[in-house]
């Protein structure tokens, strides 16, 4: 065996989270590096819980669109790299981010997923809560003189709503929202995200890292191999994109169609229905646009190798009156649920190489400028509280 041969089946040594974390600064620089993440980023369980608690109990997360809680009692339930979270709409219409783990035991209040209510209600001892949190009932704790009814509620989460689209923050003194999407505000005006109505939605749990689902959302090079009759036709104008990096958060990726989208209901000009316009608030929520047919999603990690998929697809509420709404449905549930499982499996097959010890970092092509931008939100997220930034 050569010299050449040795050095390419060296087994990568293992390094503690501060020195990967430590490399991500290289992304930083006006010149980062082409370079992919250091493979032990995808597998380090010291680096999850760096990701967890920099990131993802400090961001703002996409979990649902207000058409999923239309109605007063209306709740979604769900995690948030393993938080339990639940977002509910109360009498007054007002939402609520909420820890939907009962005070008493810790039993869950809600199973995930949606539903609507009158109260949160635990089936273990019966407490009952208020959608807005607060006690309304703890059965048999009138003879405990420590159990003070008023200072017992439900631990509240920071909730925003952004034309339509529901985002909870763990950290429920999180700076607004929506500062960082002034340029995107703008930029999208003609597509009336308030007039959108919610057609279909999903959720999937793929058994991938979340910065492998994120990192393939970040660039079109994936459509030749993981879409090639689904995707890639659509794409005449190519695979390129022009991406602009805003901010810490914010991403915007335009990618040439070719050929205009055709376009009745929505006032778009001609530039923008010859591009698909889409944008990326990191860490882990997208919002992409078709024409008049909008798609949102949200890749949230439920561990370390695996990651929640939370999306659905908007249209002008113009445009479904009259239809059968049930054929327009599982027609786009038809086309996302075969794009959907096409990223599954190529995602999900990159999970499974990822331990392997002999890994090491991939050169990135030219039609990768978004995957560098997320790596470079992703190490001003992971080293802002770190010495040497």
């Amino acid at each position: 065996m050569s010299p050449t041969e040795t050095a390419r089946v060296t087994p990568s040594p293992d390094r503690t989270a501060a020195e990967l974390v430590a490399e991500l600064r290289d992304y930083l620089r006006p010149d980062p590096p082409t370079l992919s993440l250091p493979p032990q980023l995808f597998t380090s369980p010291e680096v999850y819980e760096w990701e967890r608690t920099r990131i993802f109990h400090r961001s703002w997360i996409l979990v649902g669109h207000a058409d999923q809680l239309a109605a007063p009692g209306d709740y979604l339930a769900t995690t948030i790299a393993g938080e339990p979270v639940a977002v509910t709409r109360d009498q007054d219409g007002v939402l609520h981010g909420l820890s939907p783990v009962c005070r008493h035991r810790m039993m869950p209040l809600v199973e995930p997923g949606a539903g609507n209510t009158r109260d949160l209600t635990c089936s273990y001892h019966l407490w009952r809560y208020n959608l807005d949190g607060t006690l309304l009932a703890a059965t048999h704790m009138r003879g405990n003189a420590d159990f003070d009814p008023a200072a017992c509620r439900l631990p509240t989460f920071a909730v925003a709503q952004w034309h339509g689209l529901v985002f909870v923050n763990l950290d429920p003194t999180a700076p607004a929202f929506d500062d960082d999407l002034s340029v995107v505000d703008r930029e999208m005006t003609n597509y009336r995200l308030d007039e959108m109505v919610q057609v279909s939605s999903w959720t999937e749990e793929w058994d991938c890292n979340w910065k492998i689902a994120v990192e393939n959302g970040h660039e079109n090079y994936h459509a030749i191999g993981f879409h090639p009759e689904t995707v890639r036709p659509l794409m005449t104008g190519g695979i390129d994109m022009a991406v602009h990096a805003d901010s810490a958060l914010v991403t915007r990726l335009l990618s040439p169609t070719g050929t205009p989208f055709e376009t009745s209901f929505l006032p778009l000009t001609e530039a923008e229905r010859s591009v698909m316009y889409s944008f990326r608030l990191f860490p882990c929520a997208a919002v992409a646009t078709f024409g008049e047919s909008i798609a949102w999603i949200s890749l949230v990690p439920v561990s370390i190798g695996r990651t929640q998929v939370r999306g659905g697809t908007l249209m002008p509420a113009a445009a479904l009156e009259g239809a059968d709404l049930a054929a327009v449905r599982a027609q786009i549930e038809a086309v996302t649920g075969m794009i959907n499982a096409e990223d599954r499996r190529g995602l999900e097959a990159v999970q499974s190489a990822v331990g392997s010890r002999f890994l090491q970092r991939g050169q990135l092509s030219p039609k990768e400028p978004g995957v560098l931008a997320f790596y470079r939100n992703l190490a001003l997220a992971m080293t802002a509280d770190t010495p040497g930034t």
